[in-house]
């Protein structure tokens, strides 16, 4: 799987995961991420489990029959069964969402519906929405020009992994945990917690060192891979562990050079909303 065939893109900021099935050629879309974009629900799971019953009740339609079930990124970082519609299945769920946002996102989906196509004339495309995608979020040319050049690096290693019998998602997730658990000293799931993440993206969030170390561990670890024609987990796993450490040992020697961690909280989140104060409860 190509990288750019899982990537998010977004609506007004919300992240929709999206799948792009080679052989009928055609996009997916995460239905609960697109609830989440029109509704703002702080619970869009239970929405979309609601609004399935609501629409059986009233029309007598099985909204999970425009659906199919996907593997796509989960919050935990574990590739789980998605609900997912076509760019025609999410126009049927749209119409069944009252939101103010409905007719901007029918424009909105139209247009990524045909990306691809766009995409096999001129790949460099989906290059730009990837940068475009990234400025909307606020991010500095700097951070983007490191992030596009650390997803290059990562490309490389996967597709080092793919020919050297690394197969699916699951062992492409225990190599690159073990990677950053070397080169951080926490697993990427902890990483995320410690950036208050939940769906999002690690790297999206990423301060310019952690995209650095992140780039060296993993440069280190095909390089060392291809040196001893590493196959299977067992070897590409020690390379893993290797290349992590040459990336650990110039992070720790940064950190005590300039006594600050590189390993941090900050991400790229917007501000929590505070909530409202209601008049009598005594905080006036």
């Amino acid at each position: 799987m190509k990288n750019n065939e899982q990537t998010p893109v977004a609506f007004e900021k919300h992240a929709i995961r999206r799948f792009y099935d080679e052989k009928n050629e055609m996009w997916y879309f995460s239905v609960v991420d697109v609830v989440a974009a029109l509704t703002d629900s702080v619970n869009p799971r239970d929405y979309w489990f609601k609004m399935k019953i609501r629409v059986k009740t009233e029309a007598g339609l099985e909204l999970s029959t425009i659906c199919r079930q996907l593997k796509m990124k989960a919050p935990d970082g574990k590739m789980r069964e998605t609900d997912c519609a076509n760019v025609e299945g999410l126009f049927r769920i749209i119409q069944s969402i009252p939101s103010p946002k409905a007719e901007p996102f029918k424009q909105w989906l139209a247009k990524v519906g045909y990306e691809r196509i766009q995409d096999m004339g001129d790949p460099a495309r989906s290059l730009d929405r990837a940068r475009e995608y990234w400025q909307q979020q606020g991010r500095s040319e700097k951070w983007i020009q490191q992030r596009m050049m650390g997803q290059e690096t990562r490309n490389k290693l996967t597709d080092y992994w793919k020919d050297h019998e690394i197969k699916g998602e699951e062992e492409y997730a225990i190599l690159t945990n073990i990677i950053h658990q070397e080169w951080s000293g926490v697993s990427v799931k902890k990483h995320k917690d410690i950036k208050g993440l939940k769906t999002q993206n690690l790297r999206d969030h990423m301060s310019e060192a952690e995209l650095i170390f992140t780039a060296l561990a993993e440069l280190s670890t095909r390089q060392i891979a291809q040196s001893v024609e590493a196959t299977g987990m067992p070897e590409n796993a020690e390379a893993g562990k290797k290349g992590g450490r040459i990336a650990r040992n110039a992070r720790l020697e940064l950190e005590q050079k300039t006594g600050k961690g590189v390993v941090t909280g900050e991400n790229f989140l917007p501000p929590a909303k505070e909530p409202k104060r209601l008049k009598g409860t005594g905080d006036e």
